[in-house]
């Protein structure tokens, strides 16, 4: 079973600009330590509109891998018909690294575009995926 967010979380209509099926959806974590000042030199605010401008967005009040300020993409319908799974991406706290999410989004996200290369730097395992040591 996929790792789910662990709060409350806020859907997210569709961006209204946008048209045609949406490719997925963003999960992004903004409890106590992702979406907060403890992250410095982040515009949380900022990077969440930036995702939405590319698809629905879930506000989660935690993810449980604070370490990781993280994001989740969630497959599309097409891409689950295709056996993906919702890819857990940590420490996307730049400019550059959300519009990589954002480029691969708007190219169909998992199970339709392969990840890139420079996401697959910020892969991480989900909560629930993780064996014990």
């Amino acid at each position: 079973m996929p790792a789910t967010p662990t709060g409350p979380t806020t859907d997210d209509n569709r961006p209204a600009t946008a048209t045609g099926p949406v490719p997925c959806r963003v999960v992004v974590c903004r409890d106590c330590c992702c979406g907060s000042p403890k992250v410095t030199g982040v515009d949380h605010e900022a990077q969440t509109a930036r995702l939405r401008a590319a698809a629905p967005v879930r506000v989660s009040d935690c993810l449980d891998v604070c370490d990781q300020a993280n994001v989740v993409v969630q497959p599309s319908a097409e891409g689950r018909a295709a056996g993906a799974r919702p890819v857990w991406l940590g420490l996307v706290n730049d400019p550059d690294a959300t519009e990589d999410v954002v480029a691969w989004v708007r190219a169909g996200g998992p199970g339709v575009a392969p990840l890139p290369d420079i996401l697959d730097l910020y892969a991480i395992t989900p909560p629930r995926r993780r064996t014990a040591s």
